[in-house]
């Protein structure tokens, strides 16, 4: 905050409204506030909160009813917790100068490059909330595209990663890792993988995300299934005792930053390469990895769509790997259609136990990918004799030795327990007898979203329709899940103003 400079100061009391903007810092005042009448504070005004030793930059929102006192200011739910505020706080109210580091945002909008130290600034005002949502988006818009270079990914990067907390493990110790760049439903490899290079006895301390915009993401997944919110320490005590983990990296502030880009990113449905490349190595070297391997599936309605893309992405990974010291692969793999039946927490912890356990009729898909991910991290760990990583993949995963660890690890973490199957639920029927041949992604991800997922862990879609699939008139395509009526109600109607999600021919 150094770079800021107060005037004149107010003292206002708190009171709580109980309103939630998502991650934005709003305070409300009336319009008739002494603070706004001697400042000239008017709506969207940004100003400096402190309370308590705790400071933030929040967003004016101007009040002309009685919902406030003149004496009384409001603050959203992110604001009370940033600030650690209570209802009936005296906070201290003053104007906010130029945030200087927005200089260097102008600069990358005109397409100049900017340097390490610039994207350090940037990203230690966004995390320490200085910076509105129009401001971070300017910076997300400023870096769409193809203009971050690569010197500029691997500063981005950095930046990223020192803004956080990190994970220090032993000298000299290989530590695995693996990445799905997203975009394909129901691709929940990871508790598959985890488990298989953990019962061989290698390091793979994994941090996951929780979903944005799709209906699950890992840590949501392992929410149905275990305790996922642990600390540094705890995630630490676990990996020492199981050789992994699978958590939730926004417990532990593990590359903060990449959130608060994220969500904007998706609000303005804008994918930028250089943003991905940095949102995913901060995280991987945050939580201390060195080798990892990074899945980008490819298909129409993926995120990915051509294989020139997917090369371009490669070769940003492994060029800015390396810059930063850490071993990444690339596998290019097929997103034409969702991975295994469940899409929406519960529902894809159903298949990952299914896959776990061996049963009959488990996910093939889900298996063989998973298989395949699990080689090539112990191919990199050059553990086993060079070609048989698959089999001993596979070995680990049909003797059991993964499930038993994988409960293991979930016990270690406070749990494992079972998912349960929402209350609701609207079979999707084949109007037409014939073959599968395209599956529209983006809208199944929707619809399962509609139906309450992630929020509702039980909400979501069980797929039933697979590319190549036979089908005959009335047979099931897909269930849709929901936790009330109203939700299952939104799913089904904007299922109906679709006009082609599964096309078949005959």
């Amino acid at each position: 905050m150094s770079d800021k400079i107060f005037s004149h100061s107010h003292r206002l009391r708190i009171k709580d409204l109980g309103i939630d903007t998502y991650r934005e810092n709003i305070i409300f005042i009336r319009s008739d506030s002494h603070v706004c009448k001697s400042e000239g504070f008017t709506a969207l005004t940004r100003m400096l909160l402190q309370n308590n030793g705790k400071s933030i930059v929040a967003t004016l929102n101007v009040v002309t009813s009685d919902l406030l006192s003149s004496g009384e200011a409001g603050l959203s739910k992110e604001a009370m917790k940033r600030l650690d505020a209570r209802d009936g706080d005296l906070i201290t109210i003053s104007h906010l100068q130029s945030i200087q580091s927005l200089r260097s945002v102008r600069a990358k909008i005109y397409n100049q490059e900017i340097d390490e130290n610039a994207f350090e600034h940037i990203i230690r005002d966004i995390v320490a909330g200085h910076y509105s949502s129009i401001e971070i988006a300017a910076f997300v818009t400023a870096c769409a595209g193809n203009s971050l270079s690569v010197a500029e990914m691997v500063s981005l990067t950095r930046a990223m990663i020192s803004s956080g907390k990190k994970i220090s493990w032993d000298k000299d110790i290989m530590v695995l890792d693996k990445h799905c760049v997203g975009g394909l439903p129901g691709n929940r490899t990871t508790p598959i993988v985890v488990s298989i290079i953990a019962s061989a006895g290698l390091l793979i301390p994994k941090t996951s995300s929780r979903s944005i915009t799709s209906p699950a993401g890992t840590a949501d997944t392992m929410q149905a299934l275990t305790c996922v919110d642990l600390s540094v320490e705890e995630i630490m005590a676990v990996v020492k005792k199981e050789k992994g983990c699978f958590v939730w990296g926004g417990a532990v502030k593990l590359s903060p930053a990449d959130d608060l880009l994220i969500a904007i990113e998706k609000a303005l449905d804008i994918d930028s390469e250089g943003q991905m490349v940095a949102s995913v190595l901060s995280k991987k070297m945050a939580v201390g990895s060195t080798h990892v391997v990074i899945d980008i599936p490819v298909g129409q309605t993926a995120k990915v769509r051509s294989h020139e893309e997917a090369l371009k992405l490669q070769y940003y990974f492994q060029t800015v790997g390396k810059e930063l010291g850490i071993h990444v692969e690339i596998m290019i793999t097929d997103g034409s259609q969702p991975v295994g039946r469940g899409i929406g927490p519960s529902l894809e912890a159903m298949d990952v136990l299914a896959v776990l356990r061996n049963e009959v009729g488990a996910p093939l898909d889900l298996k063989n990918r998973s298989i395949a991910i699990a080689a090539t991290l112990l191919r990199i760990s050059g553990s086993f004799p060079p070609g048989t990583e698959i089999d001993a993949a596979t070995q680990i995963l049909e003797n059991g030795d993964a499930f038993r660890k994988f409960k293991s690890i979930c016990q270690a973490q406070g749990e494992f327990k079972s998912p349960r199957w929402a209350k609701y639920k609207y079979k999707v029927l084949a109007q037409c007898a014939g073959v599968v041949k395209a599956i529209d992604n983006r809208q199944l991800a929707k619809i399962a979203k509609l139906a309450g997922a992630p929020r509702s862990s039980s909400a979501g879609i069980l797929f039933e329709a697979p590319l190549g699939k036979r089908v005959v008139k009335g047979d099931v395509l897909f269930t849709i899940y929901a936790e009330s009526n109203g939700e299952l109600a939104y799913a089904i109607d904007y299922l109906n103003s679709l006009t082609q999600l599964i096309d078949i021919k005959s």
